[in-house]
């Protein structure tokens, strides 16, 4: 199966996917999935905002810039206590790795306790976990790293010629920096996109292109559709026909076989029989419960019904020993924190 996994994948050859009739596209898509994964397991992931709002970059489909009026309400840093006990409940729900955003456009000095702190908090729980707070540096990445983080989620959100369209307060390369410190760290690797954004087939190519040829392949891939919020600059974008969102995730999956393809935002938008096509397309991950950061997702019970019939299981985590001992001597670190302050206060 190693033949399958390259990083040499050429602009014409990912075309070529996307331009395969729909069906052709499936089936190869499906069978490479089934060689890498139990066609029949899912990922669960829960994902908390820590802090909301106010962020200074001018991404155009984000209600979270500072930049648009979209009515939502700016929300400090999370106290610590609060993100474990969010923590405690997603995994009591099922998930099996809990994500931390935070709306910031990299984390300040003062911020890097406090979120530690619910990395080793989460993780005593066992719990992967992930966190997306903007870029680092390589300090950043390796304290994050030390900590116990799993996985850092970074998004390319779109092609290198298209994304001077959607952001201009940081380039393609910051994005590229913060992914390459955080693989030198030690942490995997969370990186994918936005498609519905008004780009082409070529960019959705092109975005898939950049993650497949990085030197060890994210993995897990996000591939979102774009939620329209009204107030943001894409809040009128022409929807995204279903089958090009479909053919996005089966190419992913084709690209990158080892890797875990999430269905992220957008999947309040589509009915039970196109997240069905999704599964059989190779997506075998899902953000799970009421909502991603600020934006709709579907009821959790929902999710366990429509997996019932699909006959889907959840993805199991299994917790080596050296983890085990990881967790407990994490638990005992929290549990001294507790009478530290910063515990329970979020930074200012």
């Amino acid at each position: 199966m190693s033949d399958l996994i390259r990083q040499n994948w050429t602009t014409e050859e990912a075309n070529a996917l996307f331009a395969l009739p729909f069906n052709d596209l499936m089936f190869k898509a499906q069978t490479i999935h089934r060689q890498f994964f139990d066609p029949n397991q899912v990922q669960i992931s829960t994902l908390c905002s820590i802090k909301t709002g106010a962020c200074p970059e001018d991404c155009k489909y984000c209600p979270q810039s500072a930049r648009y009026d979209t009515g939502l309400e700016r929300e400090k840093l999370m106290k610590v206590e609060k993100v474990i006990d969010e923590a405690k409940a997603a995994k009591a729900s099922g998930a099996t790795r809990f994500c931390m955003g935070a709306a910031w456009r990299s984390p300040k000095k003062k911020d890097m306790a406090y979120v530690t702190a619910m990395v080793a908090g989460v993780k005593s729980l066992g719990l992967e976990t992930c966190m997306t707070l903007g870029m680092l540096d390589q300090g950043q990445a390796q304290e994050l790293s030390d900590a116990g983080l799993d996985y850092y989620n970074h998004n390319l959100d779109t092609s290198p010629e298209f994304y001077g369209d959607i952001i201009t307060t940081r380039t393609y390369q910051d994005r590229l920096d913060t992914l390459s410190n955080v693989r030198h760290s030690g942490m995997k690797v969370c990186s994918g996109g936005i498609v519905g954004m008004g780009e082409g087939e070529n960019d959705r190519a092109g975005l898939l292109l950049q993650l497949a040829n990085m030197p060890q392949h994210p993995e897990s891939v996000p591939v979102n559709m774009l939620v329209k919020v009204e107030g943001t600059p894409l809040a009128d974008q022409a929807d995204l026909d279903p089958f090009d969102f479909l053919r996005t995730v089966a190419v992913a999956r084709i690209m990158m076989p080892a890797s875990h393809v999430r269905l992220s935002a957008g999947r309040e938008e589509m009915n039970e029989q196109m997240q069905a096509m999704a599964f059989m397309a190779g997506a075998n991950s899902i953000f799970y419960g009421e909502k991603l950061l600020t934006t709709p997702n579907p009821e959790a019970n929902k999710d366990m019904q429509l997996f019932k019939r699909l006959g889907i299981k959840r993805e199991a985590y299994e917790v080596s020993e050296d983890d085990k001992t990881q967790a407990e001597t994490l638990m005992t670190a929290v549990t001294e924190a507790r009478n530290d302050q910063f515990f329970y206060n979020a930074a200012k």
